[in-house]
């Protein structure tokens, strides 16, 4: 008995064995019968919901820790199917796309991505997103994600390793361990290149089949020609017990993978309208398919110049890489002016504007159809290409999915069981049942009335454990001051306003006040953004001490051609900028 005591204890100091927890009368959202289930209590033990009952019928056991749910909305975690942590969503993050290499060095942008991936899954969880999936990594990352398995109060994450293509960029080859392509163009190498990446455990194996011919006959001779690539590729995963993801954005490529044994189409068909035999070759064939509808036109905001982030996104995405696409902006000045300045232009053309509508048609008319072909849609961003950012882009696919006839019960599906039967894990997570994962979100109101209240987080359950989402990301001196020149870049006053404290001192170094208060700097700033259309700041120098952050800024727009060069110094207190001094 003594024996059995000591184990017991032992069990407790480890943490194996926790407190029940209970959320007391809340009403589920049930995504499997797309109904409301009013006056419940859902009861957590060891990570795992052990009971889901009517209130009335529960019974709460001592030194047990509740949670008043009444008024409150209970969803299961939202998973993103389609997010890349080698890509940091920023301006510098694909150098095959936009070439900046000189400016930041690619390596560089590779060792921040290391560096911020634990970070960027802290603001995926603050948002509600408990699991994210990852098709298309590199070997490093899967190391990575093995070391931040051990860290529970994380998003799970789903990896596959390097993507093997039939195309690969020129930027992109000879990173060893770094890099996220193999560029496959025989069955042999298609067979070797999954053995190589068994012992690193991925959860499953990416395709980029990737065609280069625009002319549709041409397209299909050269997708015919690289099918025995994809046929070797799934045929070997699947030897191995590893699904296949496959990105196929043609009709015939997406086509010729799902008959050669995919299992996962990573974005939605854009150059035809599908047919219905390919809806239902889909759904006969169990296909799951993530359409990304926002993720293309990310790209083409950011090289016209014309991306314009929410206050939501402005204050939930990590503020370097956010803060980096305006960076286009000051670029200008640079000896890369010429071709800048093109891009520019062209992205603003009525050419492109038309060619992207025509594109943007297509991908929703195809995501209508197949949702309604029953075909089992999961939402996704590709967040980390350049403008779409880690764990904010979520919401605008959503609501993207939205315009093209979703309803809000397919959309939350789409977020939460349904990317839970890409890997096969439904029985495991994904839903409010008993013996599953107790990855939840209690919300303050009713998401399917309204998707923007997947934001409204009163609080996150992962693995058991209920989390503030005003805690899970710890707010640096420096993230705050980034926050608040990324706000005034975009010309977000509500946003600007945010990281500053109600009772704000603003001086002329080194002791001239010139306001005080958060209302009298809305008043000024506000005129500012709306007369100074072209306003933008440079951050060309940054020194942090302590809760002080030190800004050598260069402000452009003010006067045409001439720039105001400054010395901000920022006090933090409280996690609120509470003291600013300008040095001219």
């Amino acid at each position: 008995m003594k024996k059995f005591q000591l184990i017991i204890v032992a069990m407790f100091c480890l943490g194996s064995i926790r407190a029940q927890t209970y959320i007391q009368n809340v009403t589920i959202v049930d995504v499997i019968h797309k109904k409301m289930l009013p006056a419940q209590t859902v009861i957590i033990s060891n990570g795992i919901i052990t009971a889901v009952k009517p209130d009335k019928k529960v019974k709460i056991s001592q030194n047990s820790q509740v949670i008043n749910g009444q008024g409150k909305y209970l969803i299961p975690g939202m998973t993103d199917s389609h997010v890349h942590f080698f890509q940091s969503g920023g301006l510098y993050t694909r150098p095959d796309a936009l070439n900046l290499k000189k400016h930041v060095p690619y390596q560089q942008e590779i060792d921040w991505g290391h560096h911020n991936m634990e970070n960027f899954l802290q603001y995926y969880l603050r948002s509600g997103i408990t699991s994210v999936i990852d098709p298309g990594a590199t070997y490093n990352f899967l190391k990575l994600r093995d070391s931040l398995k051990k860290k529970e109060n994380l998003p799970s994450v789903y990896m596959s390793g390097p993507l093997i293509t039939t195309y690969e960029p020129e930027a992109f080859k000879n990173l060893d361990k770094d890099e996220p392509f193999k560029l496959t163009l025989t069955a042999e190498d298609a067979r070797k290149y999954v053995q190589e990446q068994l012992p690193y455990k991925p959860d499953f194996i990416k395709i980029w089949y990737i065609v280069t011919r625009n002319n549709p006959q041409k397209l299909k001779e050269e997708a015919k020609k690289l099918e025995p690539v994809i046929k070797a590729t799934i045929e070997e995963a699947h030897r191995n017990n590893l699904k296949v993801a496959v990105h196929a954005t043609e009709r015939f490529t997406a086509e010729t993978a799902v008959l050669n044994g995919a299992d996962y189409l990573v974005h939605d068909i854009e150059d035809e309208i599908v047919s219905d035999d390919f809806v239902k070759l889909l759904k006969t064939k169990k296909i799951i398919l993530c359409p990304t509808l926002t993720v293309s036109d990310n790209y083409y905001d950011t090289y016209g110049q014309k991306k314009h982030y929410n206050t939501y996104e402005l204050e939930n995405s990590n503020p370097k890489s956010i803060g980096s696409i305006s960076d286009l902006k000051h670029l200008e000045n640079t000896s890369d002016s010429t071709w800048i300045k093109k891009y520019k232009t062209r992205f603003n053309s009525s050419q492109i504007n038309a060619y992207v509508s025509k594109v943007d048609s297509i991908r929703k008319g195809n995501l209508k159809k197949l949702a309604d072909g029953g075909v089992t849609i999961a939402a996704g961003t590709d967040a980390g290409n350049i403008g779409t950012q880690h764990a904010s882009s979520f919401l605008e696919e959503l609501k993207a999915m939205k315009e093209s006839g979703m309803d809000n019960w397919q959309i939350l599906q789409s977020a939460t069981i349904n990317p839970a039967k890409i890997l096969g894990k439904e029985s495991m997570y994904g839903s409010i049942e008993t013996g599953k994962a107790a990855d939840l979100v209690l919300l303050n109101a009713n998401p399917i009335e309204n998707l923007d209240h997947l934001t409204l987080i009163d609080t996150v359950i992962k693995n058991g454990q209920p989390l503030d989402p005003k805690k899970i990301l710890k707010i640096t001196p420096e993230v705050l001051v980034q926050q608040q020149v990324n706000a005034y870049n975009a010309k977000n006053i509500d946003a600007f306003l945010e990281p500053y404290a109600d009772d704000i001192e603003i001086y002329t170094f080194p002791n001239t006040l010139v306001s005080k208060g958060k209302e009298g700097m809305r008043k000024t700033y506000e005129k500012l953004f709306k007369n100074v259309p072209d306003l933008h700041c440079e951050i060309k120098q940054r020194i942090i001490n302590l809760n002080s952050v030190i800004d050598k800024e260069s402000v452009s727009g003010m006067r045409p051609g001439q720039k105001v060069e400054a010395t901000a110094i920022y006090e933090i207190k409280d996690h609120k900028i509470s003291k600013v001094y300008f040095l001219y």
